[in-house]
Formats: structure tokens, C-alpha cells, sequence
């Protein structure tokens, strides 16, 4: 893993804990929250609906009073009182769910306004769906004096089953069993209302923190796009300015062992051949001739001679000196005339005054300009020589007032020059020649067909300027 990669780990990890931390937190607390403010809401619903009921029961016993406690002289019979209180029950209800009911405290319906059915029956030993002893529990609760019962029991207005909350008092005298009840949908309801809208603040606030993450990741992602595009550029500009470096620094390496070619080691192959010549002159103008000894002398002169050749070829291929001293047309004439005829190859030099032909061209160039060019025509006719095939090459300098442009022109097999500039493993003089344009600014065009290939490089006088001023200080 790249220093990059670790920095940009370093900043997005943490982030993403942090969030993640802050979500975990905010929604437990938010949870929490939420269901304190259900038991809250949920108790005070009860204690209104308890208050609600009790306040039912107390006018209940107050519409019945009259009869419960009718004093000894009252002509009426005590079933009559007991009739009379049971209509005065029946007509109270507060709502269509809201009603009184009375049980004997055996069991036995006395009164039930919604079910007239029940009336009469024995109900001891009825139960819930969930197998509970309704009417026992109630008759419990009462014989305690009194009190709340939570239990189910179908609602008239929905012929459902739902839940209910019922309050009951003893009517000791009577045997009676006397209470009302409040069905709890409606708070269920509520309360239910209460929590999903809880969930929806707890879904809308997770929201908003995921977006500010997401807000904040992208920030960091820019951030690092930039800084990574920005170190690009910056590594990108170091490595060319290191390849011109290179590139100057090998072509005043090769210029120095040209020199030392030319100046040292010819002078003195030279030096040692008219040594040589001399030792066979006085040979052969001898009074003692010696056979063996001259034709040693003969060869040796021969051989002197070709190694002195290759080490001038040599030195010219290093660096010629003709390009430093007449110039890119010069030198480049100069290559073209030695290419001529090698591997049965036509070459010819064209020199273009901006488009127009001419016999000399006398514009000086940058040096840089002229090292350049005169590689990339070093590169292309040794390509044509090694894989093109072709019966003849041409190359044309054309230098304008602001760009100075080399073609070289052969009617070779032609290749993929796509697949040449992309496949690592090919194209490398293809690709050093456009690496060196680069650091001129300039740029290098390939076509290539079947009879024709053409590589221009072109580079714009102007443009090339800076980095020419880059080179020279190098230097």
C-alpha cells in the first residue's frame, strides 16, 4: 500500500467511525427517547381514562342512589328498587362503546345495554379468546372493594374483539357486581400514531446524518482527487524535467567521447598508421628487403586503416560534428547521403523553406531543437532499415517562422502503429521519439499503410521557447 492510499485511509477511517459512532449514539438515544415518551404518554392516557371511569361509576351510584338508598319507610318493594335502578343504568351511557353493566356477584347477567342476549345468563366460566375468565376476574376486583381491570371484550360499534379497561364497585347490599368500561383502541391508536411519527424523526435525523457523511466522504474524495492530480502533475512535470536531464546529459556525454574519438584516439591511429607507413617505405627502398616483414607491415596498415574508419563512423554516429557546426540540414544531408544504398535502400533529403523547396538551408536552430530532430531521423531510418522492407526513404526539414517540421517517408510494408505505441514490449524508438518532442512541446504524427508510412515530428518554435529557457539553464 502506497503512502497515498495510507493517508487517504487515515482520513476517510476515522471519519467513518466517527459517523458510524454518532449514528449508533443518536439513534439509541433517540430509541430511548422515544419510548420513555410512549410509557409517558401511555400512563398519562391511563390515568385520564381511570379518572374518566371512576367519575362514570361515582354518577352511576348517583343515579341509583335514590333507590340503593331509599330509607326502610319507602313503600316501594325492594325488587321493585332493584328494577328501578337497572332502568335508570340502562338509559345512562356516554357513546356509542360507553355503557354500565351489572353481574350478580355469582356470575349471572343482570343488565348489558349493547348485548340483551347475556341477560339472565350465567357467564361464570365464560372466557377470552386468550382463555381468561373475564367475568370472574371482574367479580374479584370488586369484592376487594373495587378497582381497574384490563381485559377484552367485543365492541359493539365494530362487532370486534378489542381490548378494554373496565372499573367495577360492589353493590354489597344487593349482591350486585356494577361497573363501566373505556375500550382502548382509541389510546392503542394514539398511541401507535405517536410512535411511528417518533420513527419517522428517528429515520429523517439518521437521513440527514447519512447525507452529511456522504457530504463529507465526497469532500474528502475531491480533496484527495485534487491533492492525487495535483502530485500527479507535479511528479509528471519532475519526471520530464529528469528525462530531459537525462536525454541532455547523454548527448554531451556522447558529444564528449566524439570529441575524444576525433581528437584523441583518431589523432593518434593516425600518428601510429604514418609510423607504419614510413616503416614500410624504408623496407621497400632497402638494400635488405624482408617479404614476411613487409606483408605484416601491408596488413597491419590495412586493418589500421578500417579500425581508423570505424572509429570516425563511430564518432559521427555520437555525435556529428557537422550538426554543431552547419546545422540540422547539414547533418541531416550528411546522414542521408551515408544511408543511401544500405539493404538496397534509395534515401533522399528534401530542405523546405517554409513549404517552398530550396538548395541550403542556413536557418539556425536551438541546439535542443537540432539534437532532437536529428535522433528522431537516426531512429526512423534505422527502423526502416531493420523491419520496413522498402525500396525507398525520403526525409524533408521544413522550417517556417514558427515550427520547424521532419518527415520521413518510405513505401515499406507499413505496421499498427497503435499497437506499436501501446504494446510495452514493441515500439520502444516509437515511443522515445515522442517522449523526446515532449520535453519541446512538440508533437509526432504516424501513418502507416500498406506502400506508405509517414512519422512527422513537428515542433513549434514559439511553444518550444520555455522549455529550450528550462534546458539552457540545465546546462
Amino acid at each position: 500500500m502506497n503512502l497515498k492510499a495510507k493517508i487517504f485511509l487515515l482520513a476517510i477511517v476515522p471519519f467513518a467511525l466517527a459517523i458510524g459512532g454518532i449514528t449508533y449514539g443518536v439513534r439509541q438515544q433517540a430509541q430511548s427517547l422515544a419510548q420513555a415518551q410512549h410509557e409517558t404518554t401511555q400512563a398519562a392516557y391511563m390515568a385520564s381514562k381511570e379518572i374518566e371511569l371512576r367519575h362514570y361509576v361515582e354518577i352511576a351510584k348517583s343515579a341509583i342512589a335514590p333507590y340503593y338508598d331509599a330509607p326502610a319507610t319507602d313503600p316501594r318493594s325492594d325488587d321493585e328498587r332493584r328494577r328501578l335502578a337497572l332502568d335508570a343504568l340502562q338509559r345512562l351511557d356516554f357513546g356509542q362503546d360507553g355503557y354500565f353493566f351489572v353481574y350478580t356477584m355469582h356470575g349471572t347477567s343482570l343488565m348489558h345495554p349493547r348485548q340483551p342476549d347475556l341477560v339472565g345468563r350465567d357467564l361464570w366460566l365464560m372466557r377470552d379468546p386468550n382463555g381468561a375468565l373475564t367475568i370472574q376476574e371482574l367479580i374479584e376486583q370488586a369484592s376487594k372493594g373495587g378497582g381497574y381491570v384490563r381485559y377484552v371484550w367485543r365492541r359493539p360499534s365494530t362487532g370486534l374483539i378489542a381490548p378494554k379497561l373496565g372499573y367495577v364497585v360492589p353493590l354489597e347490599r344487593w349482591g350486585w357486581m356494577m361497573g363501566t368500561g373505556i375500550y382502548l383502541e382509541d389510546v392503542e391508536t394514539t398511541l401507535a400514531r405517536i410512535d411511528s411519527q417518533a420513527a419517522t424523526n428517528i429515520e429523517r435525523t439518521l437521513m440527514w446524518i447519512g447525507a452529511i457523511a456522504l457530504a463529507g466522504l465526497a469532500i474528502i474524495a475531491v480533496c484527495g482527487a485534487v491533492l492525487n492530480i495535483s502530485e500527479h502533475r507535479s511528479a509528471d512535470a519532475k519526471l520530464k524535467r529528469l528525462a530531459r536531464q537525462v536525454v541532455d546529459s547523454q548527448e554531451q556525454e556522447r558529444a564528449r567521447l566524439s570529441r575524444e574519438l576525433h581528437d584523441g584516439i583518431s589523432q593518434m591511429l593516425v600518428s601510429v598508421k604514418l609510423l607504419l607507413e614510413s616503416a614500410l617505405a624504408r623496407f621497400e627502398h632497402g638494400t635488405a628487403r624482408e617479404p614476411t616483414a613487409e606483408a605484416a607491415l601491408a596488413t597491419s596498415l590495412g586493418r589500421l586503416s578500417g579500425t581508423l574508419r570505424e572509429v570516425r563512423r563511430i564518432s559521427h554516429a555520437l555525435r556529428p560534428a557537422m550538426l554543431d557546426d552547419l546545422g540540422l540540414a547539414a547533418a541531416l544531408e550528411q546522414l542521408v547521403r551515408e544511408f543511401d544504398g544500405q539493404d538496397g535502400i534509395e534515401a533522399r533529403f528534401e530542405s523546405m523553406d517554409d513549404g517552398k523547396p530550396c538548395a541550403t538551408q542556413r536557418t539556425t536552430l536551438p541546439d535542443p531543437v537540432n539534437t532532437v530532430l536529428f535522433r528522431i531521423a537516426q531512429e526512423a531510418l534505422t527502423n526502416i532499415a531493420r523491419h520496413a522492407q522498402a525500396s525507398r526513404a525520403v526525409i524533408t526539414l521544413d522550417i517556417a517562422a514558427h515550427a520547424v517540421t521532419l518527415d520521413i517517408t518510405d513505401n515499406g510494408r507499413g505496421f499498427d502503429a497503435h499497437g506499436a505505441l501501446s504494446d510495452p514490449a514493441s515500439g520502444v524508438g516509437l515511443r522515445n521519439m515522442r517522449e523526446r518532442l515532449d520535453t519541446l512541446g512538440g508533437t509526432l504524427a504516424i501513418g502507416s499503410q500498406l506502400g506508405r508510412t509517414s512519422i512527422t515530428a513537428s515542433v513549434p518554435l514559439p511553444l518550444a521557447a520555455p522549455n529550450l529557457q528550462g534546458l539552457t539553464d540545465e546546462r
